[in-house]
């Protein structure tokens, strides 16, 4: 049986769940999430003890794979609409700078122009500093897509090897490149 697959998810009193076939949907302090699961793996919920069980139907190596896949997905779907996620940014580089206007995020990358992205429903963008280094924090209840909302972000201008300049992940480490040799005497 799977490790991770047959450990119950404990599901906080404060969060609502409704299990209908194999779509789950759960309700919370950050937002509500509804999921659809695949059919060969059965969820249920027992309420006297608040857990949620996942068990699959057959021993093939698929409904192994989505045994342990349904049951991450359902925690993180708990821990998102419970405490929620977050991922940070810093923006590098100067006259880099980062500002939120109504429901765009507008970057300023040193392109002739500002790069404006539509912030997605769900997810929050807080500047908390706008200048070098800008600071951004990407949060929402959906792991999935404040993961992605973050990677496009970091997209629109990845960190480069020489000096550092760009977007990138507050922890993340650039492996720096030596720059130009300098040779004395003519050749």
């Amino acid at each position: 049986m799977s490790r991770i697959g047959k450990q119950p998810i404990k599901i906080p009193s404060d969060v609502k769940v409704s299990v209908t076939d194999s779509t789950v949907s759960l309700e919370g302090a950050k937002g509500k999430m509804v999921q659809a699961f695949h059919p060969d793996v059965h969820i249920e919920f027992h309420q006297n003890d608040r857990q949620m069980v996942i068990k699959r139907i057959s021993d093939e190596k698929y409904c192994k794979a989505l045994h342990g896949l349904t049951r991450a997905l359902i925690a993180n779907m708990v821990f998102g609409v419970t405490k929620g996620f977050s991922k940070k940014l810093e923006i590098i580089g100067l006259g880099y700078n980062a500002k939120v206007q109504g429901k765009e995020l507008v970057l300023s990358l040193g392109y002739t122009h500002p790069v404006h992205l539509i912030i997605p429903q769900g997810i929050k963008v807080d500047v908390t500093n706008p200048t070098n280094p800008a600071k951004l924090t990407i949060s929402g209840s959906d792991k999935q897509m404040v993961g992605q909302f973050s990677a496009v972000i970091r997209g629109k201008k990845p960190p480069e090897p020489y000096k550092g300049m760009g977007i990138k992940y507050e922890n993340e480490v650039i492996r720096r490149k030596a720059g130009k040799a300098f040779t004395s005497g003519a050749a």
